[in-house]
């Protein structure tokens, strides 16, 4: 099986960024070992797996009907700005949520923990992602020269995805410069405490590695609203919608990620889907630029058909195309 080589590709300059390898010789950061830690439960569990279903429909639904009130209220052309938005953001945030999962199984998470550890990750994320439209919003009505930088972000991400390099597919996250530099701020001690991010060791209190895993998480959402942030400025330019398209994604991530721990290795085709989407956008930004506009409702169709298309490939394709 193809395993999780899809989790272990990274998306964009985040990715460029995770992949650094330091040319330190000191010790690496060491995930608790087993004996340390408890045991990650891999057994299916039926009845989570079907509430995370109902709980990422429900959000699916709230933005649904949240979108349909924009339409009704500020016009067509802002109703599919913010289901535009909303579905390039969610797309992007599968991607993200891939790397939560590698994370997760790195520093041996157990699943009961994993969930605490999205919530604080989530409402983290909320604040950066409010800081960093804020910041984008600002720098684009001043210099709107900054689009064409968004616009080579969002392109590069998506020569990033294509060029690909297997021997950066691997599991050991023990180089990774976020988890290096997160363990560098975070000193933890080599055993969870139950769902606690700091305990108390011989009467100083230390941080768990629960702490660590979080604080590598918040990093990863920074890096990768590198290319998040202007793919949504590539659909609109209104904080309204870029906000509440982003917060949308977000709030569903915590029920999504149960899903998609389970079909991670079916997905074989969204990555590739994935950086169509961004090198789509990457250009029509540059086209709008320089007046050549683009109808919103063409730009969604667009988005949905690439996306609509790499799942039914990674469903329709043998598995065996994929691994050849």
């Amino acid at each position: 099986s193809r395993s999780l080589a899809l989790a272990r590709s990274r998306r964009g300059l985040a990715g460029a960024f995770m992949q650094l390898k330091p040319d330190s010789k000191e010790a690496s950061p060491v995930a608790p070992s087993d004996s340390e830690s408890p045991k990650v439960n891999t057994e299916d569990d039926d009845a989570s797996y079907s509430q995370a279903l109902r709980s990422t429909a429900i959000v699916v639904a709230a933005a649904a009907v949240f979108g349909a009130g924009v339409w009704g209220q500020l016009g067509a052309d802002k109703g599919i700005e913010f289901f535009t938005g909303y579905i390039v953001e969610e797309s992007l945030s599968v991607d993200n949520l891939f790397v939560f999962l590698l994370l997760f199984q790195y520093f041996k998470v157990p699943e009961e923990l994993q969930k605490r550890v999205l919530s604080w990750g989530i409402i983290g994320a909320i604040v950066m992602r409010g800081t960093f439209i804020s910041a984008g919003l600002f720098a684009v009505r001043r210099f709107r020269a900054v689009l064409l930088g968004f616009a080579a972000v969002l392109i590069y991400s998506s020569y990033k995805i294509f060029l690909g390099n297997e021997e950066d597919d691997e599991g050991d996250l023990s180089n990774n410069a976020v988890v290096k530099f997160s363990n560098s701020l975070v000193q933890s001690t080599k055993s969870y405490d139950g769902d606690n991010f700091f305990t108390m060791v011989d009467g100083v209190k230390r941080a768990t590695p629960l702490l660590l895993v979080l604080v590598c998480v918040e990093f990863s959402d920074i890096l990768f609203a590198v290319d998040s942030i202007p793919a949504v400025f590539g659909v609109t330019e209104d904080p309204f919608i870029v906000f509440t398209s982003n917060i949308f994604a977000i709030l569903g991530l915590r029920a999504l990620y149960r899903v998609l721990s389970k079909l991670v290795q079916e997905l074989e085709y969204l990555e590739p889907a994935v950086g169509l989407v961004l090198g789509f956008i990457g250009v029509k930004m540059i086209a709008e630029f320089f007046g050549m506009d683009m109808p919103e409702e063409l730009s969604l169709a667009v988005v949905v058909s690439l996306l609509g298309s790499g799942v039914a490939a990674s469903y329709l394709l043998p598995q065996s195309e994929a691994e050849d």
